[in-house]
């Protein structure tokens, strides 16, 4: 099983991409800010790119100089009340910090990953499990985290990449447009091609911003 995954979106009224800071949010965003009540989630689903954003060191984490660390998924805790997860295929984001605004970290690498980001992520205590040799297999991450984590809904508020990835893989079970009173020349939601077939196969909820 995997969790249910949301795709969240926050277009103007044309419909074409509002370029908004994204940030983990918090209760206050998850009850109205941003969101509307009906969406209830338990983990925020990022790529490298925004994941970046919050991490503290400008540094990549040093050398290790131990004993080779197996590619296992390694669990600073277990249990938290909501996961910040981020797709850093190959490593590349030393964080300094094991939460962001209380909502835990947890990384999905692949088995391409440097034993020195390994060790660094333990030492900041960020969880993170493998999900494929060179590439991030989307369906095996998300079922990871529902069956390691307890998972149950996922909020996808990222960028492009991502956000087509898994609506092209079919992994997308709800659609949510939060629209913006303004318009813009950005590019559309929805670019890619067979994105209106897989659209077909998804729950859309459109939700108005006054």
């Amino acid at each position: 099983m995997r969790p249910y995954v949301i795709c969240h979106m926050t277009p103007s009224v044309d419909q074409r991409i509002f370029p908004n800071q994204r940030r983990p949010l918090t209760e206050e965003h998850k009850g109205g800010e941003r969101l509307p009540v009906a969406l209830e989630w338990d983990a925020w689903l990022v790529g490298r790119v925004t994941g970046q954003e919050f991490a503290l060191r400008d540094a990549p984490y040093p050398p290790h100089t131990g004993a080779p660390l197996p590619r296992e998924n390694w669990f600073a805790q277990e249990e938290a009340d909501a996961w910040v997860v981020v797709l850093d295929a190959n490593g590349e984001i030393a964080w300094g910090r094991s939460e962001v605004n209380g909502f835990l970290l947890v990384v999905v690498l692949t088995q391409a990953v440097a034993d020195s980001h390994l060790a660094g992520l333990r030492a900041d205590g960020v969880s993170y499990i493998f999900a494929g040799e060179r590439e991030i297999n989307l369906e095996g991450a998300l079922e990871t985290l529902h069956r390691d984590l307890g998972i149950r809904c996922l909020l996808l508020d990222s960028g492009d990449v991502i956000k087509d990835a898994l609506l092209l893989a079919g992994l997308v079970d709800e659609i949510s447009l939060f629209i913006a009173p303004t318009a813009g020349s950005n590019p559309p939601v929805f670019d890619i091609h067979g994105a209106m077939a897989a659209l077909s196969d998804c729950v859309k909820s459109v939700n108005g911003m006054h």
